[in-house]
Formats: structure tokens, sequence, C-alpha cells
């Protein structure tokens, strides 16, 4: 695990935005993991820009998204479909068929899932970033979860319900299948999030915090800001 502090969330959302450009011009049809929330917003503006000035190209990049509401439509402003096209899938030149999302809609929820597993296997994700919930959630993989779950329909805790303002469940990558990206950055910005960045880190690996299981990974970077951090 490498652990970068960043003095804010500019220089955060700079740091990431290095990185993911850095690795598609290394490798131009990378598999690409995204999140969605506040954390990676500035770093999706950041690739934004980069494309308009033509320094990164995303037409042979393929993505995969970390969870979606259950049920949603796709038009509904909550999804995170919707979070996607309206932050960065149409202000790029992504290609619409390399983009892989949970489907709300899906009326066989658990086929969805075994189905999205299926993908990434065929197309192993090369980077994944996530974000970290204040009770120490990756996706809405919520405190309980175990290190072998995999894509599955879970119920969101009461306080992300609280949080994120959406009563109901979730479609989520798993743990085990999260880990199995090769590389992984977790980003985590703001005062909100300095007890589970602190619990994450130097806390037991434990389920109760389910970003814990991360620091099994091999290729792990946590990119924190000084509010973030403040209680390390």
């Amino acid at each position: 695990m490498k652990i970068i502090k960043v003095k804010d969330y500019k220089e955060l959302s700079n740091m990431v935005s290095e990185i993911i450009i850095k690795e598609i011009r290394k490798k131009p049809n990378l598999t690409i993991g995204f999140a969605t929330g506040k954390s990676p917003l500035g770093a999706y503006k950041n690739l934004i820009r980069e494309h308009k000035k033509g320094k990164v190209d995303f037409s042979r990049i393929k993505t995969f998204n970390l969870d979606e509401y259950y049920p949603i439509n796709a038009d509904d402003k909550k999804s995170y479909r919707a979070y996607m096209f309206n932050n960065i899938f149409n202000k790029i030149n992504i290609k619409k068929d390399n983009i892989n999302l949970l489907d709300g809609t899906a009326k066989n929820f658990k086929k969805e899932c075994e189905d999205y597993e299926d993908k990434i296997k065929k197309n192993p994700i090369d980077l994944q970033i996530v974000g970290i919930g204040v009770n120490g959630h990756i996706g809405f993989n919520e405190p309980g979860s175990t290190i072998v779950s995999r894509t599955r329909l879970v119920d969101l805790a009461s306080e992300t319900i609280k949080r994120n303002k959406y009563l109901g469940k979730a479609l989520t990558m798993g743990i085990s299948t999260i880990l199995k990206s090769k590389r992984i950055i977790l980003l985590a910005s703001g005062k909100e999030k300095a007890r589970a960045v602190r619990d994450f880190i130097i806390g037991d690996i434990d389920k109760n915090i389910p970003a814990s299981f991360l620091r099994k990974s091999k290729n792990l970077i946590v990119i924190i800001d000084k509010e973030a951090g403040s209680l390390l």
C-alpha cells in the first residue's frame, strides 16, 4: 500500500487524472473501473479538459462501473448511469459499446450480476478507482461484506441511505471482484472521511470496515488530502 498525502481536493484530483492519462498513454485499450460520488468528480473534469486539448484519447478504453441503485430507471437523475454520462462519458470520445454499467432496471438481478462478473473476467480491470464511505464501505459493499463477495444485490446501510438520499438496494461489484483489479486507487477528501481513512489504514482488516480488505491488494495507491488524513 502506497499512501500519498496531498494538500487539498484540487491537488488530489490532479494527481488522479494524471495517473489515468499516463496509464492510457502506456496502454490505449486500458480497462478502467470507474467510481461515482463526489470524490472523483474533479478528476473527471480534468480528463474532459485534457481530452478537449487533444492530450488524451479514450476511443479504445473499456470501462466498468462499481455500482448502481436498484431498482432505478436509466434516465433517473439519481442513477449512476446518468451520473457517468452527464459527468464524463458524453464529453469524451469513448465508444458506447465499450461502456459497461450495471443495469438498475434488470428484472433478473442475479443474472445481471453473473453476466457482469463474466464480462469483467473476459476484460480484467487494469485500473480501478474507488472512494470510501464514512462507514468504510467501498462501492456499496457495506459493513459486514466479506472478502469473497462478488457482484450482487445488497441492502444499503441506514447511514448510506441518509447520505445518498435513496431508499432501497443497490447492485455492486463485490470485494473479491475489486481485488482482482491489477491496480487500485482509493481517493478520500474532507474531514468527514478522516475516521474511515484512519480505520481503513491502521485498523484491523475486518468486515466491519470493508475498505480494509483492499490492503490485500498487491498494488494499492491511497490518495488523501490533508483533511481526510487528519487522524493519521
